[in-house]
């Protein structure tokens, strides 16, 4: 009988594919190597936006908006840039947690609402993203003041949930009112998502925590659906993206997605709350300073 190969073969198998298909995109771009070399840095920059992002269910741009405002981006070119560089970590992490799930949660009780979450979201969320680019919706302010608040009440949210609301036995069955809920959550998400290039994802896992869902699925839901919205906004915003940073971001991104769960597995539903929150907090009010 022939034996599968080891996780480690396949990992280095997937790997050494991955550093030859980005070298030879490095080695295609339209640019001199040496000037594509000053944007190395945002490799760190995409690995850290992935690794929050796909730990916490939050999108990389709560990281990528902030940096690339710093940057004098315009706003167009930060949420195109920063939907660019999430195809990358979301999806790494959509992959992640999916081989996660069907591996380890399928028979799971509290997991049982894994799919049905993500089916709803989703398809709610690409019509919310959709109509905001087909109708060309304006952003009820600016990128930099939009993203700011939502970062902030978002933040205090969480906190509030965390001290505010007692523990008890985690919910595992869907109520009608859920899918109402989550509906509503895909719609204006959505929406929000293609302004700030954040947001559903946030949204729901939010929601999921408050539903007291085990937290672990609210945070596999979140990256998934995140994942999904950024590939539908991708082809709406492309001619914005900033590609020499994305050439670097992004397979720093494809690591942290890759790498997030592991991180999960090292936290409690509480310090990943409060880790989540105090990024929100200090991002949003350092942008408003």
């Amino acid at each position: 009988m022939i034996k599968a190969p080891s996780t480690k073969f396949t990992k280095i198998k997937h790997g050494s594919f991955f550093v030859l298909c980005w070298a030879l995109l490095l080695a295609c771009a339209p640019h001199d190597i040496s000037a594509l070399l000053d944007y190395v840095g945002f490799s760190f920059l995409g690995l850290t936006g992935a690794l929050f992002a796909n730990s916490t269910g939050a999108g990389g741009g709560v990281v990528f908006i902030p940096m690339f405002n710093q940057l004098n981006f315009t706003d167009a070119q930060a949420i195109a840039t920063s939907f660019a560089i999430q195809c990358f970590g979301m999806t790494a992490g959509a992959v992640t947690w999916w081989h996660h799930y069907k591996v380890e949660k399928t028979e799971l009780r509290l997991w049982q609402g894994f799919k049905r979450i993500i089916a709803v979201v989703s398809i709610a969320a690409v019509v919310g993203l959709s109509s905001v680019f087909y109708f060309s919706l304006p952003s009820p302010s600016s990128l930099h003041y939009s993203f700011s608040w939502f970062s902030l009440l978002l933040g205090l949210f969480i906190v509030a949930t965390i001290y505010l609301i007692k523990p008890r036995k985690e919910q595992s069955q869907l109520q009608v009112f859920d899918y109402v809920f989550m509906i509503a959550i895909g719609l204006f998400g959505g929406a929000i998502t293609a302004w700030l290039s954040v947001g559903v994802g946030e949204v729901l896992a939010i929601y999921l925590i408050l539903r007291r869902f085990d937290i672990s699925m609210a945070v596999a839901s979140a990256v998934v659906v995140s994942a999904i919205s950024v590939w539908a906004a991708i082809g709406q915003v492309h001619h914005d993206v900033y590609w020499q940073v994305v050439l670097f971001a992004g397979p720093g991104a494809l690591l942290g997605g890759y790498f997030a769960k592991t991180l999960v597995g090292y936290l409690s539903a509480v310090k990943l709350k409060l880790f989540f929150a105090a990024w929100l907090l200090i991002s949003g009010t350092v942008s408003l300073l």
